[in-house]
């Protein structure tokens, strides 16, 4: 072996990969935006085992994903043998006393070593079939992929050929050529034994330059493509976000941001955050989410891996702008917007913040809080944002709903019940968050009255605030009004700890995600509960015994604020199941994977960005289809006040307007009284105004 070359060989590289890998360091910190994630060490540590080398994630795809489990082993294991053969280019022959064929754990590597290779090449197979021949509309077919997949199989080739070789010129003649501890070593040995010494000896160099010198080049690939994830994954996992999924960041001093003129939200990339850059530079652009966002399989401008590829391109064009010495004031610099030439609105405003793509992602990049944030930017310092929603931040402004409807008539859903207001029981222990919808959209005034309805049965201690309560902001926030967010939580909070709220009992669950994970950085501290949780708690407690039987097959739709962003996926069923007469049936795109209904992220008040369906119309098909019967014999439950208008609509639109649609405390309180609960006579209904 020449030491020459393997200098001249590893400096080269070394250095190379250096430079790029310091220059991709200095990048990320362009990122402005303040970002701690230093905490909960234990947690963080066990996230990397569990996600990175448990690779649990990856098996949501089950075949790519052992194919990809194996190639990411391999190289772990096969990292030791690159470094065996560099040293070799010194030293001829070395091995590292425990790794070396007379000792067992020689041996045993040697095995592990010699069936990885194998392992690896095999799943390199299976990724060029799904990249080159299947073709799967997720994956993006490039040169960049393809290159990198040949430099693992010839790698791989070069493995056994250098291992063949070195088993031919160990092994004393007339000795047999294989090994059981390097089974496929000695298969290429028995193929090469004919060669002669010179062919031989030439293979066996090849062999070993080959790997050596690929290894090298395959590192300095890494820092330019979808591959540099094999050296960030480990730190993005580490570094994910810990708080709550449904919880959004608050921006900081907003008046006083506003007042100093400052950027509210992301405008440029350097009001990304370091960890924001991270998550760019570790996409491996495998389209996991874009292939379960709802916007992108309706046909919808937004694909989460592209926006992470765009973002990711348009930093890798500006470096040398961003790192130069004249990086700080330069005008051209700080004027060079994200929106509209590297992302276009239409992809913002597309997203229901359903958290599909976040809940897919195997490196756990985040993609609603950086679409939030370009959305802050857009609609608090551009005025930019879809036309539609003007009438619901009116609404929210004025009279604190987005249904533009008077405070008075918040508690007209109730008419009948004696149900009493917080300001007459001030110490009652519940308080039963209505939310607007519930409280002015008919259809969904049914649902607060059968829960109500419910909570009267069993003798449960609660209040409404009624004309005091007000939206939670939810819409606001996520369609990023975060001053106009910031102003009724605010209110909200002051008025319920003024009534001293400890508990609290909702029927949406964007309520509750907003009141349980975002309310506390508002000094509103509460235990909150989904109606889903709380009628399920009464109910093993016999304090609801359902009694009637509700024949039929019901299919359960799970709300993404309930299910993706706070994990309840069972409370609603184990409700359902509790109801004699009643057979639960699952859609084929289920719990986690459930595809969102189209009302989130604000989306409920503006109309959909143009597409190939509409997100309602797909999903209820989704449901429909776990319905073998006739429509007369099927229901579909909901347990979100919005997925039910939407849903309906979805079936509506199609024709299928006699299918049961009806809430989990409908159905509850069907079986529990035998009565249907009758909505309130009112003289007006939200349900005009949508």
């Amino acid at each position: 072996m020449n030491w020459i070359a393997m200098t001249v060989l590893l400096i080269v590289t070394l250095s190379t990969f250096a430079w790029s890998a310091g220059r991709r360091w200095r990048l990320m910190f362009v990122g402005q935006a303040p970002d701690k994630r230093g905490d909960q060490i234990g947690k963080r540590v066990g996230a990397v085992m569990r996600y990175v080398f448990g690779q649990v994630r990856m098996f949501r795809y089950p075949l790519p994903g052992l194919a990809h489990t194996i190639v990411f082993f391999g190289f772990l294991a096969l990292l030791l043998n690159s470094i065996i053969l560099w040293v070799r280019g010194y030293v001829p022959g070395f091995d590292f006393w425990i790794f070396g064929l007379d000792s067992p754990v020689g041996v045993f590597y040697a095995f592990v070593r010699d069936i990885f290779t194998v392992l690896v090449i095999i799943g390199v197979v299976v990724f060029f079939y799904y990249r080159g021949i299947l073709r799967l509309q997720r994956l993006t077919l490039n040169a960049e992929g393809l290159a990198i997949l040949g430099i693992i199989f010839f790698m791989m080739i070069a493995d056994l050929v250098y291992e063949g070789a070195e088993i031919i010129h160990h092994t004393p003649a007339g000795e047999s050529l294989f090994h059981g501890a390097m089974p496929f070593g000695s298969l290429f040995a028995l193929l090469m034994a004919g060669l002669p010494e010179p062919a031989l000896t030439a293979w066996w160099h090849v062999g070993f330059w080959t790997h050596a010198a690929l290894v090298l080049i395959f590192m300095n690939l890494l820092p330019y493509g979808k591959h540099f994830h094999v050296i960030t994954v480990i730190p993005n996992v580490f570094f994910q976000s810990l708080k709550e999924r449904g919880r959004l960041e608050p921006i900081e001093d907003i008046e006083g941001r506003i007042e100093r003129e400052e950027t509210l939200g992301i405008r440029r990339v350097q009001d990304l955050s370091w960890k924001d850059i991270l998550d760019l530079y570790t996409c491996t652009e495998c389209g996991r989410c874009s292939e379960q966002c709802p916007a992108n399989s309706t046909g919808k401008l937004l694909s989460p891996k592209h926006l992470s590829i765009h973002l990711r391109d348009h930093l890798y064009a500006r470096q040398d702008e961003l790192l130069g010495p004249a990086r700080t004031g330069n005008a051209q610099a700080d004027e060079a917007g994200l929106v509209p030439d590297t992302i276009k609105p239409e992809v913002l405003w597309a997203c229901t913040t359903c958290a599909a793509c976040e809940e897919e992602c195997p490196v756990f990049i985040s993609y609603i809080d950086k679409i939030v944030d370009m959305r802050r930017h857009l609609l608090m310092e551009q005025g930019e944002f879809p036309e539609q929603l003007q009438a619901t931040f009116r609404g929210l402004e004025t009279v604190g709903n987005p249904y533009s409807f008077a405070t008075e008539q918040r508690a007209e859903w109730a008419d009948g019940l004696d149900v009493p207001l917080r300001s007459n029981r001030p110490d009652a222990e519940y308080l039963l968050w209505v939310g607007c919808s519930p409280s002015f959209d008919d259809r969904a005034r049914k649902i607060a009255r059968a829960t109500a309805q419910l909570l009267i049965a069993a003798d449960v201690d609660f209040a409404i605030l009624g004309p005091e309560e007000q939206c939670t902001g939810d819409p606001a926030r996520r369609a990023g009004n975060e001053y106009l967010f910031q102003l009724m939580a605010q209110a909200n909070v002051e008025t319920m700890n003024g009534y001293n709220v400890k508990k609290i009992i909702t029927i949406c669950p964007h309520c509750y995600n907003t009141l349980k994970h975002e309310y506390p950085d508002f000094d509103g501290h509460y235990d909150v509960l989904h109606h889903s949780e709380f009628l399920g708690q009464l109910v093993r407690a016999a304090r609801l015994k359902p009694q009637h039987r509700v024949a039929g097959q019901v299919v359960y739709h799970d709300a993404c604020y309930l299910g993706r962003h706070n994990g309840i996926y069972d409370a609603p069923r184990d409700l359902l199941r509790a109801i004699p007469g009643l057979q639960l049936v699952e859609p084929e795109q289920q719990r986690d994977r459930a595809m969102c209904c189209g009302a989130g992220g604000a989306q409920m008040w503006k109309e959909e960005e143009e597409g190939d369906a509409k997100i309602c119309h797909t999903r209820a098909n989704q449901l429909l289809a776990a319905l073998p019967g006739s429509e007369q014999d099927g229901t579909i439950a909901t347990a979100c006040p919005f997925c039910m208008t939407m849903i309906s609509d979805g079936l509506v639109d199609q024709g299928h307007e006699k299918i049961a649609r009806l809430d989990i405390a409908e159905l509850l309180w069907l079986s529990v009284s035998g009565k249907e609960a009758k909505p309130a006579a009112v003289s007006k209904t939200a349900g005009e105004s949508t």
